[in-house]
């Protein structure tokens, strides 16, 4: 049994249908070249028979990503043929691309969801990866909720699906309902009962929904399985899935117990987290392990005292291992674009080009100006603010806020609206920030609603740079949708009005490419 886990990484896939994170082309692309630089095995770049965008995001990733010495680029496809057409039309770019198709096997699926029986079931498996495999080497199978499955049934499944053609086997908690100790069982089950399983890797995916993702996949590593899927932050449907930092660090830490190493680059494990949540707009906890603000802080005095004497008597990692780094940039408003050029590149962040550093030294320089000191989490912030800036239908022009009791907040913002000249309205509120949101809806053409406000200082001191994150619905219905935007700046107000018209633009491209997609359907029903 080989001594590395693979780890399967799902941000793009499983991790986007977390509710309002929904992602375009160009951010699934930024975030699939952080997940190659942390040296993730498998890219789960997103599900291509869900919709042209989708597969057009999944194509342009295993061009750019899928090389040689990348990772492996992988798609998911339900069990029908159509499927897994769209899956190979967007995977085959790859120069390692997989195939990757599902199906239920527990009776509470097969009797409310697919009414099929075992039989069927066993045949729609054949039938699938046997299909896959003439297109495709590297096919997974996956028994969509194994773990509420009789695992005799199970077995007879992987069994049917090896001998289609199967190189990986899945066996996910899908609904988060299994214990440690009874998921290692299973899959000490399946390893000893399925014909052939020795010529295949064993898999394992698991959800959060009674918070034992992580335990449960260690569980699955410890009873055989060799490949863990998981995503950045844990982020997924519900509760999430297995977090991918959590996971990496355990077996690192803990080699000797495991037994056990990956591939990854550490040091790219919070470069990785902070990128994810700002496309995302998903704010990690502070209290979240590995990535969280106080992951490595230490408050009480016993552990202050500790820490001094000895870091390890309170910490079991070093902040640096996770690419954590307290260090301050030594560049100020006097510093020029080629030093800021170096130190970006030392933190990793080489691929940008002339006119994004552009973009990123002019808001060096006005950061700089307001404040003495810029830490690299700011300079990081900057980056993630500027580098991905996608074509937006409404831009900010400028905020004016007055507010402050006993006075009634007032805002008033200019904003650029498509095919028209700039226009500015202003708004009263209940505070500063509903003065703004409320200024702002009075310029865009439909309704939002305002579900979730977040703010954070990215860094100590009352002149740090400050993030907002907000989450809209737009719609009614069936046709309801949430948006995540993000913002920063040195102005709270003015990060969030950035953060509002970011998930407004989400909208907007939403809506456009929804309206792309039925000019395409009626040119065809012409033709």
């Amino acid at each position: 049994m080989s001594d590395i886990v693979r780890i399967f990484d799902t941000t793009l896939r499983d991790g986007e249908q977390s509710p309002g994170a929904t992602l375009d082309a160009g951010a699934k692309l930024e975030i699939a070249e952080q997940l190659a630089r942390l040296g993730v095995d498998v890219i789960e770049a997103g599900f291509p028979a869900a919709s042209p965008g989708d597969l057009e995001s999944v194509s342009r990733i295993a061009a750019a990503v899928g090389t040689a010495d990348g990772p492996t680029i992988a798609g998911l496809a339900r069990a029908v043929e159509g499927d897994i057409d769209s899956c190979w039309a967007a995977v085959r770019h790859a120069a390692k691309p997989r195939i990757h198709t599902f199906l239920a096997t527990s009776d509470v699926h097969l009797e409310h969801k697919l009414h099929m029986t075992q039989e069927q079931v066993m045949a729609a498996v054949a039938n699938a990866v046997a299909y896959a495999r003439t297109l495709c080497e590297d096919v997974e199978f996956s028994a969509e909720d194994a773990s509420r499955t009789d695992p005799k049934f199970l077995t007879e499944v992987f069994s049917t699906a090896i001998e289609a053609g199967a190189t990986t086997l899945n066996i996910p908690d899908t609904v988060g309902y299994s214990q440690p100790a009874e998921f290692a069982e299973l899959v000490r089950y399946v390893i000893d009962n399925a014909e052939g399983i020795e010529d295949c890797c064993v898999s394992v995916h698991c959800h959060d929904d009674l918070g034992m993702a992580v335990a449960n996949s260690m569980a699955g590593v410890q009873a055989g399985a060799r490949q863990i899927e998981c995503t950045i932050n844990g982020i997924g449907e519900r509760a999430g899935n297995a977090s991918l930092e959590e996971i990496v660090m355990a077996l690192h830490t803990r080699e000797a117990f495991y037994g056990c190493q990956t591939n990854i680059q550490t040091t790219q494990l919070t470069r990785a987290s902070h990128l994810v949540s700002a496309r995302t707009g998903i704010i990690v906890p502070a209290n979240k392990a590995i990535v969280g603000g106080n992951a490595f802080s230490h408050e009480a005095g016993i552990h202050q005292d500790g820490m001094i004497k000895h870091a390890e008597t309170y910490e079991i990692m070093k902040p640096e291992t996770v690419g954590l780094t307290q260090s301050r940039l030594v560049l100020g408003k006097h510093s020029g674009r080629h030093a800021l050029r170096l130190h970006l590149t030392e933190m990793g962040f080489e691929h940008l080009d002339d006119e994004e550093l552009g973009r990123i030294f002019a808001r060096f320089k006005r950061l700089a100006d307001k404040k003495k000191d810029v830490t690299e989490a700011e300079l990081e912030a900057l980056v993630s603010d500027v580098h991905y800036q996608p074509e937006d239908r409404f831009t900010l022009n400028g905020v004016h806020v007055s507010c402050g009791a006993p006075s009634i907040p007032t805002a008033s913002v200019s904003m650029n609206l498509p095919g028209k000249e700039p226009q500015t309205r202003a708004a009263t509120g209940t505070g500063p920030v509903d003065a703004i949101f409320t200024a702002i809806n009075r310029l865009i053409p439909f309704e939002v609603t305002l579900l979730e406000y977040v703010v954070h200082a990215v860094s100590g001191g009352i002149d740090t740079l400050g993030e907002v994150t907000v989450r809209i619905r737009c719609g009614n219905g069936e046709s309801e949708r949430t948006f995540r935007g993000h913002g920063a700046d040195t102005d709270i107000l003015v990060a969030s009005a950035k953060a509002y018209v970011a998930a407004i633009n989400k909208q907007a491209r939403f809506e456009s490419g929804m309206s792309n997609k039925k000019s395409e359907s009626l040119a065809g029903a012409k033709e």
